[in-house]
């Protein structure tokens, strides 16, 4: 079970898109989390590698030996 707390604005938005649909506001709440949920923990990693870069804890990997190493080079 969640609980969320959302912006007055957000929440008619939802409550609005659900009554001319009639779906659910979990529905669409359940909607957006599903495809974003990637997106943000693609971010999160991102920071946390560039964290690492720069606190010289990891090293940088030059894109020919990327694609190299998935078969894509030329």
């Amino acid at each position: 079970m969640l609980a969320i707390r959302l912006p007055e604005d957000i929440e008619r938005r939802l409550d609005a898109l659900a009554k001319r649909t009639g779906r659910t506001k979990s529905f669409y709440a359940r909607q957006a989390i599903l495809e974003h949920l990637g997106d943000l923990e693609d971010v999160y990693l991102a920071e946390k590698r560039l964290e690492s870069l720069r606190a010289r804890r990891t090293r940088s990997v030059p894109l020919s030996e990327v694609l190299k190493d998935h078969g894509l080079q030329d």
